[in-house]
């Protein structure tokens, strides 16, 4: 799986957002938007166009999303900065409309219920039941699907 902590933000996929956003999203966009970025992500293959389309990759880049918002409004702040780039403590805002707000509780729901691709499974759901970290990753995701239900 490639993960070194339940956050989809710890986890090779996640650094693979960090950095598709560093590099192509984030040096034209001081203020964001959760609906551009949902767009963007959309476009760049990192998100299905609809709930209803379930990969590992979706579902990874859905909760990576609500972990990035979750943190601008516990911090004001995003903490994703090195050496060669500061394009995230540049960002001003981070907003969420109630449409955004509402596709990505969709998608953070279906995972939580463990809606099936085609083939009968949730493979994200799958891989961490079989890890030693299950509960902690359901907690996770509950405190993620709480954040979007409270806005």
């Amino acid at each position: 799986m490639g993960s070194w902590g339940v956050k989809a933000l710890e986890s090779d996929n996640g650094l693979d957002l960090i950095s598709l956003l560093k590099t192509d999203y984030l040096p034209k966009h001081k203020k964001l938007t959760l609906g551009g970025l949902i767009g963007f992500l959309k476009e760049e293959g990192f998100l299905g166009e609809t709930v209803s389309e379930i990969d590992f990759l979706y579902d990874n880049t859905a909760i990576a999303l609500a972990e990035l918002y979750s943190e601008w409004r516990e911090t004001g702040k995003l903490n994703y900065d090195d050496e060669d780039s500061n394009v995230w403590s540049a960002i001003t805002n981070f907003s969420a409309s109630a449409t955004a707000r509402k596709d990505l509780l969709r998608r953070l729901r279906s995972i939580k219920n463990q809606v099936p691709d085609e083939d009968g499974e949730r493979e994200i759901v799958e891989l961490w039941k079989e890890s030693n970290n299950w509960e902690s990753w359901d907690k996770h995701l509950d405190s993620l699907i709480e954040l979007l239900q409270q806005e």
